[in-house]
């Protein structure tokens, strides 16, 4: 890989978009490594992601607008392809997944951001989708994913003005769920990955087939996938052994991790 890192530390798994000198914009090769990085989880070790950008600068700060530049509209299309290739993966990526905006995430990287479960941000954060003063449309789910976050109408306004916005503002129209000073952010980003590792891996994996299956479809539908999800819970190791600790009143044995099965 030339431009995605990739570590565990025990059960999470951080990605880095390491192409630093162009503040980690994303070219095809980027978008392939990413989706190679994927492929290549181990997901019977590891229960949380973390994805962010190399350096203090950029998370993303785009899509690379030099290789954009001479595209055809057949290029175009199928550039967009590309990326929402790889965007929905992610968003429909088994485990959660946690985005640490370290700093600018604008078009692309925005979108990249909003693929993800969670965003917590830098106070020196950045976000919008600029495109439109470039004379082309989000093209990696950000006319989507914007208005589902925070509303068609913020969506719209950031959209059709290309005006950036700042972490407080991304955190006040719900964005980002949480700001941290820039040196406390991949710290607070590791506990959060490590509080959700700790939980039953196959509940914590179906909570968020639940949230994102229903939120496509309507409530009586919705419902009926939640019950599913529920009821494929019991009978699982992680189900017997967290209810048995829980109606323990002595509480003798040191509750253990919960194991991927």
């Amino acid at each position: 890989m030339d431009f995605i890192l990739y570590e565990v530390n025990g059960a999470v798994g951080t990605i880095t978009i390491n192409r630093e000198k162009a503040l980690n914009a994303l070219n095809s090769q980027v978008l392939e490594e990413l989706d190679a990085t994927l492929d290549a989880v181990d997901l019977d070790a590891v229960r949380c992601l973390i994805l962010t950008g190399a350096g203090a600068k950029s998370f993303v700060a785009g899509a690379d607008i030099g290789e954009m530049s001479t595209l055809t509209k057949a290029e175009g299309e199928a550039f967009g392809k590309k990326g929402n290739d790889v965007f929905r993966k992610l968003e429909t990526f088994p485990i959660p997944v946690i985005a640490a905006v370290n700093g600018f995430a604008l078009g692309g990287g925005c979108e990249l951001a909003m693929s993800c479960d969670i965003r917590i941000c830098a106070e020196n954060a950045v976000f919008g989708q600029p495109e439109v003063g470039l004379g082309i449309t989000p093209g990696f789910g950000g006319t989507q994913r914007l208005a589902r976050l925070v509303g068609a109408g913020m969506a719209k306004q950031m959209i059709y003005t290309a005006r950036n916005i700042k972490a407080d503002e991304a955190f006040r129209i719900g964005l980002v769920n949480a700001v941290y000073p820039a040196e406390e952010l991949m710290a607070q980003a590791e506990k959060m990955a490590g509080g959700i590792a700790k939980n039953a891996p196959i509940a914590v994996r179906n909570c968020k087939k639940a949230i994102n299956e229903g939120l496509d479809v309507d409530m009586d539908k919705a419902i009926v996938i939640e019950e599913k999800l529920f009821g494929d819970c019991f009978e699982t190791e992680d189900q017997k052994y967290g209810m048995a600790f829980f109606l323990d009143k002595n509480k003798e044995k040191v509750k253990e991790p919960f194991k991927n099965c």
